[in-house]
């Protein structure tokens, strides 16, 4: 007689990992060779044939890389944020993840040796004339470069999740892992003059947002064993990374598409047909996603263990994920409808589209800063899921009875709404080409938006409303307080350090190379915008906080930092009104513009708004000092006042009693003595 197993057992008994990592690469070369072919991508240029091997090798290496980047980025994510240091889940992972980052490391550097020898069709040799031009590649060509730090960076990440097991210097080996898809974003289509700063940031975080969505699926599939009956917990964590990965891939994409594409009619083309079937690989994962969310995962709860049919639905979304990497990837070697055309290849370009890339917009009038936009992705999405995340907290706090002041829902919706005007509307267009719009911006970053978040207090919101974790992980509420305790945040969150960061980093941003990275490249304006909200965020937080602080100085203590931040702010102000020399002649000076201000007028306005604009957020602060001082006042006295109607003034009387002993002691020791009159006089008779 024959004894079937049962259908949960048979479920244990499949190679799923293997099952689900086949369907991920089948699937991503499937999609790759088709796209290649619909897309024109591996066809044999007319000059310079480097051969159908570096043709079909290089978008291969380069799709591999993808997947084994997908894996590091993915796995990371799910160790420091879903999974429990001291199970086996958690080596697990990073076994998966160190596989995965060497895979990359491998797959990076193959696509870089595989790019030399597509642009310079060279026969592989081993003489020196090869090796010179291969290092020459590297460490000159924009490609080269690329690659090179890319392969370095996912080597370091190889060997770091090898040895290390510490959640947060993993947390830190994420961010290199992060930033490895910084410099390969920069190449391939990026855009044309005009929109490369955009294109840029689209490409970037749909390769890392789909990288955490893809990973962190993977992960999970070939760490199923060591999950056990963790399954559903972990399951639904990974639910809400790729839900908000659904969001970013999605709206990047779309912004993508609209400046590769133009228009709808661009849907006839090759190019246009691979991104309709990206797009229809999207809305299949997210109906997947939709799925996990509304009965997979609640079925999962209710069974000791998935049945076949659970791995059967993980394996085709994998099969999925790898459709849409391997359409990406042809993509990116396909010709755009509309033209990428550098500004080197320009017949005749501007001074301003020598130096930005874009030709100068309109004459500048002051209502233009309301009308002319120009969307930068990454804090829209910033700010909406920020906005997001705090009303969601809010509601929770409201369906479990707490309340929570209505003000500081209203100052952080405003200030995650007056953080998308300054970097997307008619201040980001302009503070290219004036000084003036990009110091109106710098003063409303630094002085304006950390008020609002401040008196917001996100981080008692999130210890509040985020369930705190039971199973030795780390979630979000965890991060944020190791974060808010750590010692750094300690020294950097002091009222001197803070203050000492928020003045000096004026001078040292504005009379340094600083400057000039962050108007000319578009990783320095991003790291600009950061800089003067997370500084004035340090400092504001310093002096009128509701959120925890490593130490707050007394009241009178905080105005007089205040005062003395801000003086030396209208200094610097004053210093732009009364200077005669441009801080960057090469820039501001040489855009050809014919309207505005000149150069060297319109910084002298811009030194007039550091000095009179900056003075408003100063006085509002000074006001929110006196304020909270009074408040704290108050509160000490009601505080006394309950505490002498509940003891019947025992501290008053404790007082009285004390004075009243000390007045009998003074008697008794007064009485005690002889008059000194009464010595004197016997002393006088008997002479």
């Amino acid at each position: 007689m024959t004894i079937t197993a049962p259908a949960r057992t048979r479920a244990t008994l499949l190679p799923w990992g293997l099952i689900g990592g086949t369907a991920l690469g089948a699937g991503a070369i499937i999609a790759l060779l088709v796209g290649l072919v619909v897309g024109g991508g591996a066809e044999a240029p007319l000059l310079a044939d480097p051969g159908a091997l570096v043709r079909y090798g290089l978008p291969v290496a380069k799709l591999a890389a993808t997947l084994g980047a997908a894996g590091a980025i993915g796995g990371l994510l799910l160790a420091v944020l879903a999974l429990a240091p001291e199970r086996d889940e958690f080596g697990r992972a990073l076994d998966v993840t160190a596989a995965s980052a060497a895979l990359w490391t491998v797959s990076s550097a193959a696509s870089g040796f595989l790019t030399f020898l597509a642009i310079y069709a060279q026969p592989v040799t081993l003489d020196p004339q090869f090796g010179a031009l291969l290092s020459n590649f590297l460490s000159t060509r924009e490609l080269g470069q690329a690659w090179l730090a890319t392969t370095l960076m996912a080597a370091v990440v190889t060997v770091l999740c090898f040895a290390v097991r510490s959640p947060a210097v993993l947390a830190g080996v994420l961010v290199v892992a992060v930033a490895a898809l910084w410099p390969v974003a920069q190449t391939g289509h990026t855009g044309g003059t005009a929109d490369h700063d955009a294109a840029v940031t689209a490409v970037y975080l749909h390769s890392v947002f789909a990288a955490a969505w893809v990973g962190g699926l993977l992960t999970i599939v070939l760490a199923r064993r060591a999950l056990a009956d963790r399954l559903p917990i972990v399951l639904a964590r990974y639910s809400t990374i790729a839900l908000v990965a659904f969001i970013v891939v999605a709206a990047s994409g779309l912004v993508s598409a609209q400046l590769r594409m133009g228009g709808l009619d661009a849907l006839a083309t090759p190019y246009g047909a691979l991104v309709a079937a990206k797009v229809a690989a999207l809305i299949g994962l997210g109906a997947f996603g939709a799925a996990y969310r509304r009965s997979l995962i609640r079925r999962l709860e209710r069974e000791q263990r998935p049945r076949s049919t659970f791995w059967i639905i993980v394996s085709a979304e994998l099969a999925l994920m790898g459709i849409a990497s391997g359409l990406a990837t042809a993509l990116a070697r396909t010709a755009t409808p509309v033209p990428q055309v550098p500004v080197d290849e320009l017949a005749d370009p501007s001074p301003a589209e020598i130096l930005t890339g874009a030709p100068l917009p309109p004459a500048f009038e002051a209502w233009r800063l309301a009308t002319e936009w120009d969307l930068n992705l990454l804090w829209a999405l910033l700010a909406g899921f920020g906005a997001f995340f705090y009303l969601a907290g809010v509601v929770r706090l409201h369906r479990r009875g707490d309340a929570w002041p209505l003000h500081r829902t209203i100052l952080w919706t405003l200030g995650m709404i007056t953080l998308v005007i300054v970097t997307s509307s008619g201040l980001a267009v302009y503070e290219k080409y004036l000084f003036s719009v990009h110091m109106l911006g710098h003063m409303v970053l630094s002085m304006g938006i950390p008020v609002m978040l401040v008196l917001g207090a996100p981080v008692t919101l999130a210890a509040r409303a985020i369930h705190a974790r039971k199973d030795g992980s780390r979630g979000p509420r965890e991060w944020i307080l190791a974060i808010v305790h750590s010692r750094f945040a300690g020294i950097v969150g002091h009222p001197l350090v803070a203050s000492v960061v928020f003045a000096v980093s004026l001078l040292v941003f504005y009379y340094s190379p600083l400057f000039s990275w962050a108007v000319s490249d578009h990783l320095g304006h991003q790291w600009m915008v950061l800089h003067f909200l997370l500084s004035g965020y340090l400092f504001v937080n310093a002096l009128i906080g509701v959120d925890p602080a490593p130490y707050r100085p007394p009241y009178p203590i905080r105005l007089i930092i205040l005062l003395a931040t801000m003086a030396f702010h209208a200094f610097f102000g004053l210093s732009l009104i009364t200077g005669t020399g441009l801080l960057l002649p090469e820039w501001f000076g040489a855009m050809g513009r014919e309207w505005g201000q000149p150069p060297l007028a319109d910084q002298q306005t811009g030194g007039g708004i550091a000095w009179s604009v900056g003075e408003i957020p100063t006085l509002v602060l000074a006001m929110l000092v006196v304020w909270s001082w009074s408040r704290a006042d108050k509160r000490e006295s009601t505080r006394l006042d309950r505490k002498a109607d509940r003891d019947g003034d025992a501290e008053l009387e404790a007082w009285n009693a004390m004075l009243a002993d000390r007045a009998r002691v003074s008697e008794r020791s007064g009485a005690g003595r002889q008059p000194t009159a009464s010595v004197g006089t016997r002393d006088q008779s008997g002479g």
